[in-house]
């Protein structure tokens, strides 16, 4: 139906509303059937006129009485009261005498009949036209605004298949209440009671204001019952439109070991990125592409893609395109390997980056373990060459990507990264340019991180296979991973190793208990195997050695790493011999080298002060 219709509709139903009130209000008030006096009819039709004119005035046409609440009553009785007053002024002006009893009668009749019509629809359509049938028992978490509006919207939307039939609470003031009709049966403690209890196949967590470690409590709860556990939307995501209210999402891995964003500092990071040229190495990466979306948003002037993964490059070089098509951002693609000395220092010439984000990296720990000459290559090599390239052509600051793994190294992995590091401190010595290394634990999602693998597993129907009961890993999502490495490199003076703070360490194996639980199975259905720990791997990660570690934050939850010993002959020495090393002997050198423990006590050292 048309506003147009609606309208004509509506004013035909009230019209009739307004003179039967009038009517039976006269009978009510003189107790005569004979109703047709010149007071009464005058009096019908400047109300008729005065409910018209501030119907419209006050939009009351316009409003949906499916949504009728407080609001609307307010509404009705505004534009009731406001019809009633003109007839006061025109019974004193033409007949001396004010009927004041009809008009009470009247008005009261009128709010009567007029707000019980709208809201008999809304009745009608919730009790009749949406009745629930064969919907899921829903249990919504949180009593707040965001639940009440989460089971406002279930009770309305007849597409839903889910019917909320309690809410849980913490706030004692709300439990054994009623609200939507719908009861607060009691607290977290209490969610696996009225699982079993309401038979509820679905549990909605609807409190935006959750921390990670109470969602987790809540998570661990949920988990004791069969129900299928999910969450709202986030906020910014419903405020922008990305998503609606009802478009639940099931809960993550990210939502049980991430942490609050932290705020950045967009002045000094559109400082040093904002209309500059920006090269970004491994863009194709997890970790290199995160970087480039991030400093898309800086507005660069020109973004440098390099890699040598063609697919993964495109793929980013087309989200980018996309993404950022009304700016100005110029989003160049150069398929090339950071081993090519020589094309590493032309693309520099070409294209005069002020800021490289150097992510190209092997990680992979037992993969390096069998190839540690990949390792220098790659890791060491590749990271010389793109410095050198750097320093050569007056890029402005230059920042690494390494590993919580280049401290005590075991791996040869650990070993490349700790070298490499030292590699650009030792470039920062002699440069114009600001070197600083980034060092971060595990992120979330990345390619060879333990989730996917175990998400394969769990598909397969398991075992998820973890290699130790007491290993334990930090973690950070790839998103602010990336971020704390932009904001690192903007407050780099040269030199550091900025370590971002990845928050309390996690045990695999309760990493995989959540990751079973939130595909909807079972400890017992999916099962749990040992397989022991793998070549290189240690059982517990550190972030920073005794004597590298500075008390401070230089900015939230960035550290910055005391300058420590370099043994740059010792790095040139193995660049140059690796490839006639057998593989035992050039992994023994690089992990102690890493360690500060060289062979020949005669080796010079490069100290860098603290």
């Amino acid at each position: 139906m048309t506003y147009h219709q609606r309208l004509s509709l509506f004013i035909i139903f009230d019209s009739g509303i307004v003179l039967t009130a009038i009517f039976i209000s006269q009978f009510l008030v003189t107790a005569a059937l004979y109703t047709f006096t010149w007071p009464i009819i005058i009096s019908s039709a400047v109300i008729l006129l005065s409910y018209y004119f501030f119907s419209l005035k006050l939009k009351l046409y316009k409003k949906a009485w499916e949504y009728a609440s407080v609001g609307e009553l307010v509404i009705i009785f505004q534009v009731v009261t406001c019809s009633i007053l003109p007839v006061l002024v025109v019974q004193q002006f033409f007949f001396q005498d004010v009927l004041l009893r009809l008009l009470t009668v009247t008005w009261l009749l009128e709010m009567m009949l007029i707000g019980g019509s709208r809201f008999m629809w809304r009745l009608y359509r919730d009790f009749v036209l949406l009745k629930p049938i064969n919907k899921k028992r829903t249990l919504v978490i949180g009593a707040g605004s965001a639940g009440t509006m989460v089971a406002r919207q279930l009770l309305k939307n007849k597409d839903s298949d889910l019917i909320p039939v309690a809410f849980i609470d913490d706030d004692i003031k709300k439990q054994q209440l009623d609200i939507l009709g719908i009861p607060v049966t009691g607290g977290v403690k209490q969610i696996a009671y009225a699982v079993r209890e309401l038979a509820i196949e679905n549990i909605i967590i609807t409190i935006p204001s959750l921390s990670r470690r109470e969602l987790n409590i809540i998570f661990q709860e949920c988990a004791k019952t069969k129900a299928k556990t999910k969450i709202m939307p986030m906020l910014e995501d419903l405020v922008t439109g990305k998503v609606a209210v009802s478009e639940f999402r099931d809960v993550r891995v990210e939502d049980l070991l991430g942490r609050a964003p932290v705020d950045m500092d967009i002045e000094s990071i559109s400082e040093y990125v904002t209309g500059k040229v920006v090269l970004v190495t491994g863009a194709g990466g997890s970790i290199g592409s995160e970087i480039s979306r991030q400093l898309a948003n800086f507005q660069p002037r020109q973004l440098i893609l390099l890699g040598h993964g063609e697919n993964s490059l495109y793929s980013i070089e087309l989200e980018l395109k996309e993404r950022f098509s009304k700016s100005h951002i110029n989003v160049v693609v150069e398929i090339a390997d950071i081993q090519d000395a020589e094309k590493m220092m032309r693309l520099m010439e070409k294209y005069q980056p002020e800021v490289v984000y150097h992510a190209a990296a092997h990680k992979h720990v037992p993969l390096m373990e069998r190839n540690p000459e990949e390792a220098v290559k790659n890791n060491m090599i590749g990271t010389l060459n793109i410095a050198r390239a750097a320093d050569w052509n007056y890029v402005q600051t230059f920042v690494m990507i390494s590993t919580d793994k280049a401290v005590n190294p075991t791996s040869v992995m650990g070993a490349s990264k700790k070298l490499a590091e030292m590699i650009v401190q030792g470039m920062n010595q002699t440069s114009k340019t600001k070197f600083v290394a980034v060092r971060f634990g595990n992120v979330l999602g990345s390619r060879g991180s333990v989730i996917p693998l175990f998400k394969k597993q769990i598909a397969k129907g398991g075992p998820v296979t973890v290699t130790h009961p007491e290993m334990v890993r930090y973690f950070m999502t790839i998103p602010e991973a990336s971020r704390l490495v932009i904001q690192a490199g903007a407050l780099a003076n040269g030199g550091e190793v900025f370590v971002l703070d990845m928050g309390d360490p996690v045990k695999i194996v309760d990493l995989a208990k959540n990751l079973i639980k939130l595909s909807g199975y079972s400890l017992d259905e999916i099962g749990l195997e040992f397989t022991g720990i793998r070549p290189g791997e240690k059982l517990f990660e550190e972030l920073l050695k005794d004597d590298e570690v500075h008390d401070q934050q230089i900015y939230p939850k960035i550290y910055v790493g005391k300058m420590t010993t370099l043994y740059s002959q010792e790095i040139d020495d193995i660049i140059e011999t690796f490839m006639v090393m057998d593989r035992d002997t050039l992994r023994e050198k690089m992990i102690d080298l890493a360690n500060r423990k060289p062979a020949n006590k005669a080796m010079s050292a490069v100290p860098i002060s603290s």
